[in-house]
């Protein structure tokens, strides 16, 4: 069941973007060659605690981290620790936290000295891909408009989406309904309402599409070893147009 949200559940929800947005930017501001992702971790712990919220992550369904970071050719739910970052690295960090019982949950890809064009490339195609599909996320519209337009953004670019993994509502939990694919055709799915609550997010491989899930239980890997780029907003739909609600001004 796909939760709509009241005014006064967004306001809420507001406040939890903001501080996620604020957190991400922070860390991302932080990446530096040299320092371990765990390191990284310590200070999404103290900032988060700092704002009187907690890690969404930290827990859940036994994940050991405050903030998931992936590198190179991790594409998702990478666990901070001894790693450390190095010139030429992609950097994705996905930070979600809790605020006044609402979830804010956002992503984002850094490139540390990256000057190989192939990897520039694929951060800024999944940049435009998240964007796109936000642009598709208004009312009257089908959910599968959204999935549509990312596809079709990272093909557009060479490139691939990861099909395991997917976007989803947020709210009251980090994952609600209804899970939002980064493939498909467009004009399926529910139709788009006021007050509906997504976290779109497109993962995206230089190679192919295929992924593999780590010993560890939570770090997903190319199957090819090629790189991916990660990006993710929380996304309000309104009257009006769909609002960012993760972002940190």
């Amino acid at each position: 069941m796909i939760v709509i949200k009241r005014p006064e559940e967004i306001d809420r929800m507001r406040e939890s973007g903001r501080l996620a947005a604020v957190v991400l930017a922070e860390l991302g501001a932080r990446v530096t060659p040299g320092m371990t992702t765990a390191e990284l971790d310590a200070e999404a712990e103290r900032r988060i605690s700092r704002a009187g919220a907690r890690s969404a992550f930290l827990g859940y369904r036994g994940y050991p981290g405050h903030v998931c970071i992936s590198i190179n050719d991790e594409v998702v739910h990478g666990i901070p620790g001894v790693r450390r970052i190095e010139i030429g690295d992609i950097v994705s960090i996905d930070v979600g936290v809790v605020l006044n019982g609402y979830v804010g949950d956002t992503a984002a890809t850094f490139m540390v000295g990256v000057t190989e064009a192939a990897r520039i490339r694929l951060v800024r195609v999944a940049q435009r891909a998240l964007e796109e599909g936000i642009r598709k996320a208004v009312v009257g519209g089908r959910l599968s408009d959204i999935s549509h337009a990312i596809e079709q953004t990272v093909e557009e670019g060479g490139f691939t989406v990861v099909r395991e993994f997917v976007g989803h509502g947020v709210g009251r939990s980090m994952h609600e309904d209804p899970q939002i694919p980064n493939f498909g055709p467009p004009g399926c799915g529910p139709r788009l309402r006021p007050g509906m609550t997504l976290a779109i997010e497109p993962m995206v491989n230089m190679g192919r599409g295929a992924v593999v899930v780590q010993a560890d239980g939570w770090t997903v890997k190319t199957e090819d070893g090629m790189p991916s780029a990660h990006f993710e907003h929380t996304v309000a739909i309104l009257a009006d147009g769909p609002e960012i609600l993760t972002r940190a001004e």
